[in-house]
């Protein structure tokens, strides 16, 4: 389902993208709330102090979008996002910190958050996100991008991930595709650089695609870094 920014006056309550906030400062959740509250295909569910509240509230009401910070207490993020993903896949986790420390940032995608926005970021800027993790699955910005494109330029040896069924793995021409993609080269652009023709390397990109269920080059992508297949 595409979540459009354009025309929400007359979405129904079905098609309202409900989200939630999680933070420890009432002033910050207050922002958000305010910058959000003129977007009316939103629907805010909740919003939770600390991370035990967060936990107790997503099992009593589960958003599709949580707005979510770091630093916590009772539960801090690192910890909370651990234990939403082992109950709620489908929940799209937006970190919204003060922090833009990128091995932080490595950490949270690696470990299941669809988006990383600081804290300072343009309230324009986290309602794209949110529409853009709805429909896409995650939200790639600078931040994320330069966390990303440093994982690819590393990579030496191609890793296997050994999942509940098959063996998922990357060959290094499939590596090296991949990490072009993610310098938002053109399908042109890849087969001149690799020596292939430009239906070989859509071919190429849809089995990569497929092999991990990605519906799009950030799923593939993040599913890459996720398990290992790139570091």
């Amino acid at each position: 389902m595409y979540f459009s920014p354009t025309n929400p006056t007359h979405m129904s309550a079905e098609n309202l993208i409900k989200y939630a906030i999680a933070d420890d400062h009432k002033i910050f959740r207050d922002g958000i709330k305010m910058a959000l509250n003129g977007k009316k295909n939103l629907k805010l569910l909740w919003e939770a102090e600390d991370g035990k509240d967060m936990m107790h509230k997503i099992s009593i009401k589960k958003p599709q979008v949580l707005l979510m910070d770091i630093r916590m207490p009772e539960i801090d993020g690192i910890n909370a996002i651990q234990l939403i993903r082992k109950e709620y896949q489908d929940i799209r986790i937006i970190v919204l910190s003060m922090y833009d420390d990128q091995q932080m940032i490595s950490k949270m995608m690696e470990m299941g958050a669809n988006a990383f926005l600081t804290k300072t970021t343009d309230p324009e800027e986290i309602y794209s996100a949110i529409l853009t993790c709805m429909n896409d699955d995650f939200y790639f910005n600078e931040l994320v991008n330069s966390v990303v494109m440093g994982k690819l330029m590393q990579k030496k040896n191609v890793r296997q991930h050994y999942g509940a069924n098959t063996p998922v793995t990357f060959s290094e021409k499939e590596i090296k595709i991949l990490q072009l993609l993610a310098e938002d080269k053109t399908t042109d652009e890849i087969s001149k650089i690799v020596f292939l023709s430009p239906r070989t390397i859509e071919t190429i990109r849809q089995n990569m695609k497929t092999k991990v269920n990605a519906k799009t080059i950030g799923g593939l992508i993040m599913y890459a870094m996720r398990n290992k297949l790139i570091e």
